[in-house]
């Protein structure tokens, strides 16, 4: 302690008074330490928010999953899938795809290079369109939507069987925010069998539903395994 200190200590026996705020701080109007926290407050919020109005706006769209290895499938308490959609490869044929923005790809010398080859630049946006199934073949499992076309900007005005459903190029494959999910503890062993026992036959035998709003964004709602379905 300085001798400062010491000289205010023998004037002022209360050592609090040391670290009274200064009258200017005390004037400090009150809305200048609030909003600072109810911003920060509704930044949080706005992700949940965002996935319920998502999940009661939107219109409801079967996805097809790709094969995975059930080991993996199911390992942790996050599960990770891709679908039918993520790879460019089914994506290419589509109307529209040759739209999407491209990169040059270095070829070394005296290496022979796929040509015509439409390379999408990493952190591209789009849209993908999707069609309902016109027929059920199974009541009691839904079916996967097919893609139909790729669109750079939302469309606006589609017929009641289609939607539109927003995806970014990571620079290996399409992501729509429905890659990570998490499945109950209790369930996590029961599907893990399920899906195992059903790629024996058939290597697309699940599906996951999702919720699809007009902006394109999707939540995750439940999957079907054969003709069982598991909420998530």
């Amino acid at each position: 302690m300085n001798t400062n200190n010491i000289d205010l200590l023998v004037k002022n026996p209360d050592p609090t008074n040391l670290f009274q705020l200064p009258p200017a701080a005390k004037r400090l109007p009150a809305w200048r330490l609030w909003v600072p926290l109810l911003l920060q407050i509704g930044l949080i919020a706005a992700v949940p928010a965002t996935a319920v109005y998502t999940f009661i706006t939107g219109k409801t769209v079967v996805l097809q999953t790709a094969p995975v290895d059930p080991y993996d499938f199911l390992r942790g308490y996050y599960q990770v899938l891709s679908y039918d959609i993520s790879a460019s490869t089914n994506l290419q044929k589509l109307p529209g795809w040759k739209d999407l923005a491209t990169e040059k790809i270095y070829c070394p010398p005296a290496i022979v290079c796929p040509q015509n080859t439409h390379n999408v630049k990493p952190k591209t946006s789009f849209y993908v369109i999707l069609e309902a199934p016109k027929t059920a073949t199974n009541p009691g499992r839904p079916q996967a939507w097919k893609p139909v076309r790729v669109s750079l900007e939302n469309p606006a005005n589609l017929p009641a069987n289609q939607i539109a459903i927003k995806g970014k190029y990571n620079g290996w494959q399409m992501e729509y925010g429905l890659e990570t999910y998490y499945m109950p503890e209790d369930e996590r062993e029961k599907v893990n069998q399920e899906i195992s026992e059903a790629q024996r036959n058939q290597r697309q035998s699940f599906l996951v539903e999702v919720k699809v709003d007009k902006t394109g964004h999707a939540v995750p709602v439940s999957l079907w395994v054969r003709d069982r379905n598991y909420r998530f």
